[in-house]
């Protein structure tokens, strides 16, 4: 009778044994393909993000910040941040009552202001103004004086006609 218990006793390990080693084979295959997708994805996410610096250092290529030979010309006046001041500078154009001047067209709906400014180098910049429902561009011409004055020049424009 001892004899069969242990015969029953060694089965039972037996097949508990066969079963932890499949079972433990079949959770590490699956845990590698988990990770070679992780893997994958990671690939995948790394050539995101490369594309999109791309993107984005070329989307900085025409900004004052990126432009070495144009804020040397302001190397002088030691501003510590020649964009912030010219933008603060142009945006204070807005605070005047009524259209911005800088702009050619009268409001519509409201006055016309300026939204937002891309500073190109050393002497142009791109604008963006809108009366909150029709909007438009300016390309503007400006000059840094060495008294701090910023004259601004309003060299072309554009209003988008709205279809509707």
């Amino acid at each position: 009778m001892k004899s069969r218990i242990f015969i029953y006793l060694f089965i039972f390990t037996a097949l508990l044994s066969l079963y932890l080693f499949v079972s433990s084979n079949n959770m590490l295959e699956e845990k590698d393909s988990k990770i070679k997708n992780l893997d994958s994805e990671v690939s995948i996410l790394q050539d995101s993000t490369q594309n999109l610096q791309l993107q984005v250092f070329d989307m900085q290529y025409f900004s004052l910040e990126n432009n070495d030979d144009a804020l040397s010309y302001y190397d002088h006046l030691g501003l510590e941040n020649p964009s912030r001041y010219i933008s603060d500078k142009l945006l204070e154009t807005n605070e005047q009552k009524g259209d911005n001047p800088l702009v050619p067209y009268e409001g519509m709906e409201n006055d016309f202001k300026i939204n937002k400014i891309k500073i190109l180098n050393h002497q142009w910049i791109i604008a963006d103004f809108s009366d909150g429902k029709y909007w438009g561009e300016l390309l503007i011409k400006y000059e840094l004086k060495d008294d701090m004055g910023v004259d601004f020049t309003m060299m072309d424009h554009l209003l988008y006609t709205r279809s509707n």
